[in-house]
């Protein structure tokens, strides 16, 4: 899958255009602060995807992608299956292959996995969404169908390692 065809993928999952820092697995921008766990730096890279707070592509244009976002602001207080389905607009053909709930940070999470296709492009999706502190936070995992399990255990240990932080 071309670097293209991934941001085509991921631009209805990625919403709200963020200025921040990241150092350390610690993102901060002006109304949130939050930790993930560390992604392994010889298989992914961050890159700059437009309307995120963080993405990351796997080296060696596998067509993996592993991106998160937070809203501390205009989200109302929507469930947490209703922030799911803003993360699936634009996808055709979904097929909910189960969700989960879990506790994360002290909170509850919703885990989702689908696949669905993008302009005709079938790619498995993996999708974590958390509220906690008045924001609304999510993980989304994209690979191509098939290829997911590869680096799940990467896509872990990034949600795993979620903090948020209260700014004062």
């Amino acid at each position: 899958m071309s670097r293209m065809l991934l941001t085509l993928v991921l631009s209805p999952l990625l919403a709200g255009c963020h200025r921040a820092t990241f150092e350390d697995s610690v993102l901060q921008k002006s109304d949130v602060k939050y930790r993930v766990g560390p992604l392994p730096t010889d298989v992914w890279q961050r890159t700059g995807f437009e309307d995120n707070d963080l993405a990351f592509v796997e080296r060696g244009d596998t067509g993996r992608v592993i991106a998160t976002n937070s809203t501390c602001k205009d989200h109302d207080d929507p469930s947490l299956p209703v922030l799911t389905k803003h993360l699936l607009m634009g996808f055709t053909e979904r097929q909910d292959l189960g969700q989960r709930t879990f506790t994360l940070d002290g909170r509850e999470a919703l885990r989702s996995r689908y696949v669905a296709k993008l302009d005709g492009v079938p790619v498995s999706l993996e999708l974590v969404v958390v509220k906690k502190d008045n924001c609304v936070f999510d993980f989304s995992y994209v690979s191509p169908v098939g290829a997911a399990e590869a680096r799940m255990a990467d896509f872990e240990s990034l949600v795993s390692g979620f903090h948020a932080e209260r700014l004062q």
